[in-house]
């Protein structure tokens, strides 16, 4: 694989990626293994050093990966060093209104799976991905790429230009560049946005009694927290932090000492894993939900973020992330095969089609608990714990959840399956 860090002028290939996160990595490395000619920009100087990835102390940005994500992770041929280097099961899940008495418990048994999924550093799949794709040949890596253009060029085709004067030109270039993607807005797709008014802390803790495996959710009045399971060296011992609240009580948090923090933390989830730990800095950042109008255009697409960011309430923004990279590699393959141009807008339209009612529909869902959650009023409390309650003595509902949270919704493409 080429950096093209040296490389000046004009380049083409039959698709550039603007974005070489886990989503953008991803769908490089499902185009690369067939053969496509990718051109990958990202605005990093250097790839992630593997030796260095998943040691030590966990990093504080993590996600829950599904089942169906880690089936496409292993198709990838990334899963297995992933596996080797730290990932962190989770069998079971509780969920509870701190308000009330209320609540729910998930395992994998009632799903029907080995297990929930996998809690993992974003930096240990981003780095898996980067293995796989440095030996994939018809991928070139444009390090340094910061995006100042977006063009029309000869035919069909789209340029992108990049602030050091570097030009790539393919007949598909594909936004995978975040949640405030410069390139969306250079295409002039407008997105809805609304403010959740909250803000996510984040940090990571040990905690005195051993996690079980389990992903714990509390309902509180000031909005979600979430201890998800970590294993470190084979200790079931530590968790990541995400507590989802108002501006005013994050900035109260993070004013905390790290003693007086875990102090919170151990009495926000009524002491269940005893004496709580802060072992790493805390940072806050806010929650806003973005849906892009359009997902493509001729010759354009978004993934990722940049066509949806989600609360992080169930952990489902990189899997849908990840699901529109496979949905879209499985379109532009079959496209090629055909013989039709990859920047056929009626052609991507199968990919939005496919991706946009999922996306959407889990934005809808997240946005209801927010809501539903976040009421003060007493006789929605008190309808929320019988609801919560009720799922709980009911398989065949809690066996619809679990379908949802392990990602198998709709029709899955065959690199998921």
């Amino acid at each position: 694989m080429s950096t093209g860090a040296e490389k000046r002028g004009e380049a083409h290939a039959e698709v550039v990626i603007v974005g070489a996160g886990m989503v953008g990595a991803a769908l490089a490395c499902l185009l690369g293994e067939a053969g496509v000619e990718v051109a990958l920009v990202d605005a990093r100087e250097a790839l992630l050093d593997p030796e260095a990835v998943g040691r030590g102390q966990p990093a504080m940005r993590v996600s829950a990966l599904t089942p169906v994500s880690q089936r496409l992770l292993e198709g990838l041929g990334a899963w297995e060093w992933m596996a080797a280097r730290r990932v962190s099961p989770y069998r079971h899940m509780q969920v509870w209104d701190a308000e009330g008495s209320g609540e729910v418990s998930f395992s994998a048994d009632q799903a029907g799976v080995p297990i929930l999924g996998h809690i993992v550093e974003n930096d240990v799949t981003l780095a898996a991905l980067e293995r796989r794709l440095r030996v994939l040949p018809s991928v070139q890596l444009v390090l340094g790429g910061r995006v100042a253009g977006l063009e029309a060029a000869e035919g069909e085709a789209r340029r992108v230009r990049l602030a050091d004067g570097r030009c790539l030109v393919a007949p598909l270039v594909v936004a995978a560049d975040g949640a405030r993607s410069p390139l969306r807005e250079l295409a002039g797709i407008e997105t809805r946005e609304r403010d959740t008014g909250h803000r996510a802390v984040v940090t990571t803790v040990r905690v005195a009694r051993a996690h079980g495996e389990v992903a714990r959710q509390a309902f509180l009045p000031t909005g979600p927290l979430a201890f998800l399971p970590l294993c470190l060296e084979g200790e079931s011992h530590y968790c990541s932090i995400v507590w989802s609240t108002s501006p005013e009580e994050a900035e109260r948090l993070q004013g905390l000492s790290p003693d007086a923090l875990g102090q919170a933390l151990a009495a926000a989830i009524d002491h269940r894993l005893g004496e709580v730990t802060v072992v790493e800095r805390t940072v806050a950042f806010p929650l806003v939900q973005r849906h892009a109008e359009r997902y493509v255009l001729p010759g354009l697409a978004l993934v990722g973020d940049a066509a949806h960011s989600i609360h992080p309430l169930a952990g489902q923004g990189v899997n849908l992330g990840l699901m529109d990279a496979a949905v879209l590699a499985e379109e532009l393959l079959a496209a090629r095969r055909r013989g039709v141009g990859l920047g056929n807008e009626r052609w991507l339209g199968r990919y939005a089609r496919r991706r946009r009612a999922d996306n959407a529909g889990m934005l809808a869902l997240m946005d209801g608990f927010r809501l539903l959650f976040g009421a003060r009023h007493p006789a929605l409390a008190l309808a929320r714990n019988l609801g919560m309650s009720g799922v709980d003595r009911l398989t065949p509902v809690k066996r619809l959840l679990l379908q949802q949270a392990t990602g198998h919704r709709g029709r899955l493409p065959l690199s998921c399956r």
